[in-house]
């Protein structure tokens, strides 16, 4: 296994481990805002909680947004992506005639050689469909087919489970889709790749092979883009990519970060082209990015909803000298991002545990569980220990032992065997005294005939 593929493998796992350990399920809230998008998936990453969610996982077109797994198979795959350089061939370039493409003028550049690099700035700043055909055919050894295929055995590794890509550019076919919650894995992957994160959050950049030949590579995702961006620049986002056909609407993965919280919006098909196939100008999906962030940082904040040293509830304890109750606090503390008008009374804790627990106790042991909850929605559920160390009395143990074989089923049979055979033996006394005292009054009879018949024959 080569060193980078060896570094993506173990961040692949911190991914899956990160994604294993989010807090139970999430709070999603109902945003007050007009939104275009059918699709909306916005995740708080400093908690990895989800807090708005509109059909995240129901399968869209991701037009150009593809092009974030085409980056992450290509860095998976490239050692050395500024060192090495790819041959541009006017063959590949011919492959998208006549598909209305994006491109990062290439055509430029064909029979010249080109770094992996700069293919990736040309891809993901200028939305080059021509740099997603070239470098796929590169790393597929002239088979587009053979990258695809990557893209689609990644997508499977990251754990998207409604994703299957016919190509590296995102140009619409209809068994080329993925869905919110996919496309946010993917990001965040992507996100800790080499580069990723600096050429994502470019604006401007050139592509060049000498001082003759440069081309300009300008930005299609106006959030960043101070210069150009107008009323859509947001000076709290960055990256990641924009995507755009008539089939999938206005698409856009970004992230912004302000006071101290990080959000990524996953949003996707707002309508580009109105009923009558005429093209709508302005971009939703920006529009929607915007309002979701503004009402995520005005809204929402960090909030401490449980503390390990703050009892949650008490259990009565058994064979305890002096002392019939234990108190039982959370495993640890727990936080989450919630409404900044939201009150403690409105956090439900429901607890599960036994109706009574016997001492010996040792203080942090597990004796059961506590469901957080807010509006119906559960937050997570930690694990309730005891809050101190209780010795076992063995007094009271034995007395009680004692007294469950008094109770016990086997007690109670043998008592109730005894009581039948005392029963059974008071009966047969009874009965051969009796015979015993009717065979005397026979015999005191007879003796009393004999003697009598003796005195008359005197």
């Amino acid at each position: 296994m080569t060193i980078k593929r060896a570094v993506s493998f173990v961040l692949l796992l911190i991914i899956m481990v990160s994604c294993l350990a989010l807090p139970a399920d999430c709070a999603t809230f109902t945003v007050n805002e007009n939104l275009t998008a059918s699709t909306v998936y916005l995740l708080n990453m400093d908690t990895d909680t989800v807090v708005v969610d509109i059909n995240s996982d129901k399968k869209v077109y991701p037009a150009s947004t593809t092009k974030i797994m085409t980056y992450i198979v290509t860095v998976d795959q490239v050692e050395d992506i500024k060192g090495t350089k790819v041959k541009i061939k006017q063959e590949v370039l011919d492959k998208l005639i006549g598909t209305d493409s994006s491109t990062a003028g290439l055509q430029y550049f064909v029979d010249e050689e080109v770094t992996v690099y700069d293919l990736l700035v040309a891809l993901m700043v200028k939305s080059g469909n021509d740099a997603a055909m070239v470098l796929a055919d590169y790393i597929g050894n002239g088979s587009i087919q053979k990258f695809v295929d990557l893209m689609n055995e990644k997508a499977e590794d990251l754990g998207c489970t409604n994703t299957h890509f016919m190509n590296p550019h995102g140009l619409h076919n209809e068994d080329h889709y993925t869905t919110a919650q996919d496309l946010a894995l993917m990001s965040r992957y992507a996100l800790t790749l080499p580069d990723f994160n600096e050429i994502t959050n470019t604006t401007t950049a050139y592509l060049s092979v000498d001082k003759e030949k440069n081309y300009p590579l300008i930005t299609t995702n106006y959030l960043i883009d101070e210069t150009r961006g107008g009323d859509f620049y947001y000076p709290y986002a960055k990256g990641i990519k924009t995507g755009t056909t008539d089939e999938a609407g206005y698409c856009l993965v970004s992230t912004a970060s302000h006071n101290g919280y990080t959000y990524m919006a996953v949003v996707l098909g707002s309508p580009c082209v109105d009923k009558n196939g005429r093209e709508i100008e302005t971009n939703g999906a920006m529009q929607d990015t915007i309002k979701l962030y503004d009402w995520a940082f005005e809204n929402l904040e960090l909030k401490s909803v449980i503390d390990e040293q703050t009892p949650v509830c008490e259990i009565p304890i058994e064979f305890a000298w002096n002392q019939d109750k234990l108190l039982l606090i959370p495993q640890g503390s727990f936080s989450a991002i919630l409404p900044k008008d939201v009150e403690s009374t409105s956090i439900d804790i429901v607890t599960s545990i036994p109706e009574s627990i016997p001492a010996p106790v040792e203080e942090g042991s597990v004796i059961g569980t506590a469901t957080i909850s807010y509006a119906n929605q559960e937050l997570t559920t930690v694990d309730l220990i005891a809050s101190e160390t209780v010795e076992r009395s063995t007094i009271l143990y034995y007395m009680d032992y004692a007294k469950r074989i008094l109770k016990s089923r086997g007690m109670i049979a043998a008592v109730c065997v005894v009581v039948f055979l005392l029963i059974i033996y008071i009966i047969l006394t009874i009965a051969y005294n009796k015979k015993k005292s009717r065979n005397r009054r026979m015999k005191d009879k007879k003796r009393r005939k004999r003697k009598s018949g003796g005195s008359s024959s005197r």
